[in-house]
């Protein structure tokens, strides 16, 4: 029995052909049908170019164990949660690699009411049962297939997390879909915005969806990804640059001058405007920078909750505490009333509405909480010996830590400054997180001390 090396901890993502291919993507559909005793699911897939194949023979492998199948078409990620919930399906699959290379695909799988399906709720037994490829034949009816168009009613859905008639002002926005899946999101909110008369204009970067990516990997965390946004928003005098990536499951921003604003910063933000609509709600954050989001909820009269690190520990810990909103400084925002998924429309929805509202710049929003808590941004590295380099950074810190933390890798902290390391869940490199108490001095010369002592390893 051959082991699969597409099942990831949170979703499926392989290199097409050895890893992923038609056949597997069958297999994953019977295994998902027949797991889960399905009566109907609903399909979608990004603009990679094997999207639209995997996507069929999931959906094939999904009606041979009798499920009823609804293709939204090309969708991005968060789409599959909204149709999951919406149409009241019994689970959803997205046909994605998000930022990924060209030549992968891979998928993410959500079961009824869009709760998220992972390594530690029944990802690897779908997984055994694609390996072990020993499926009865079935002896239900084959299961039905058909299009449903979601698009305007997942629109009304991010719309109604702001208020048209709060923009009087004009305003210039860059919206840099690389060429993924976002473009067709963006031309519907563009009009709900024109049909409102509200004087926001749209300019888009990148915008056809082409699975060939000609201008690079839309994954705007790769520094080399975020120039074209950078070059159109000082073009253009823009207020705001937002770029997204793949599957539009993530945005990232850029303010008035082009300069790219750190996720971590976002998530405060973001906390401190749900706290101001409802005051003493719990705010989930995971743990690899945490000072200002602390900062800013506790402040604010709310109640911070540290999760770990990844999409799936973040919804159910959301769920558990019945949060409004959390965030993780990768650019992941979850809310309450998107069935506790993440969405990349909605955080820049957001803060632009703040924008108008208090009539400042993006810049002026963050730059007091830049100046607080520097940090060095997530710093990756392949390393030959990833758990020797951990052991001893632990044995070097951890004696001298005024607070150690295990939720997700380690956390040292000690009285200005901070850091986690981890090992990533999705690929094999080790990823460091430094920040501090208002001294971005010192947090530079922490990141190189413990870089230095990772380049021995």
């Amino acid at each position: 029995m051959a082991v699969l090396s597409c099942f990831k901890a949170y979703d499926i993502r392989g290199k097409l052909g050895e890893e992923l291919n038609e056949d597997i993507a069958y297999r994953i559909g019977r295994a998902f049908g027949e797991m889960l005793h399905l009566k109907t699911i609903v399909v979608g897939g990004d603009v990679r170019l094997t999207s639209k194949n995997l996507k069929q023979a999931l959906a094939h492998g999904l009606r041979d164990t009798g499920t009823d199948v609804i293709d939204i078409g090309v969708s991005g990620t968060e789409e599959i949660y909204f149709a999951t919930s919406y149409l009241g399906t019994y689970g959803g699959i997205e046909v994605t690699a998000s930022h990924n290379p060209v030549d992968y695909n891979g998928m993410k799988l959500v079961r009824e009411q869009s709760r998220p399906i992972s390594g530690d709720t029944g990802l690897r037994d779908i997984q055994r049962l694609v390996e072990q490829n020993n499926f009865a034949r079935s002896r239900v009816a084959r299961g039905t297939y058909c299009h449903v168009e979601v698009l305007e009613a997942y629109v009304d859905r991010l719309m109604g997390y702001i208020d048209l008639a709060n923009f009087r002002k004009p305003m210039t926005l860059v919206l840099n879909s690389g060429n993924g899946t976002a473009g067709h999101v963006v031309d519907v909110i563009e009009r709900r915005f024109r049909q409102a008369g509200a004087p926001v204009d749209f300019i888009t970067v990148h915008h056809q969806p082409d699975g060939n990516f000609p201008n690079g990997i839309p994954n705007p965390l790769l520094p080399e990804c975020r120039q074209d946004t950078i070059d159109v928003v000082r073009h253009v005098g823009a207020d705001i640059g937002i770029a997204f990536d793949g599957d539009f499951d993530r945005c990232f921003l850029f303010d008035e001058q082009g300069c790219f604003i750190e996720s971590y910063y976002i998530v405060g933000l973001l906390a401190e405007v749900f706290l101001h609509k409802e005051p003493g709600a719990n705010i989930i954050h995971d743990p690899r920078l945490i000072w200002n989001t602390v900062d800013i909820v506790r402040t604010a009269g709310g109640t911070p909750v540290m999760s770990k690190t990844g999409h799936a520990f973040i919804k159910e810990r959301m769920r558990k505490e019945n949060a409004v909103y959390g965030g993780e400084m990768s650019a992941h925002h979850y809310f309450r009333d998107f069935f506790y998924c993440d969405s990349g429309m909605i955080p820049w929805l957001l803060v632009v509405e703040l924008m108008a509202v208090r009539g400042l710049s993006l810049s002026q929003l963050v730059e007091k909480r830049m100046k607080a808590y520097p940090v060095s941004g997530e710093i990756n590295r392949k390393l030959r010996d990833a758990g020797a380099a951990l052991s001893k950074i632990r044995e070097q810190y951890e004696a001298v830590a005024s607070d150690v933390d295990t939720t997700d890798g380690f956390s040292f902290a000690f009285n200005n400054w901070r850091f986690n390391i981890r090992r990533s869940n999705t690929e094999p490199v080790v990823r460091l997180n430094v920040e501090a108490r208002g001294d971005i001095s010192l947090m530079e010369e922490k990141t190189r001390e413990i870089l230095a002592l990772m380049d021995n390893y």
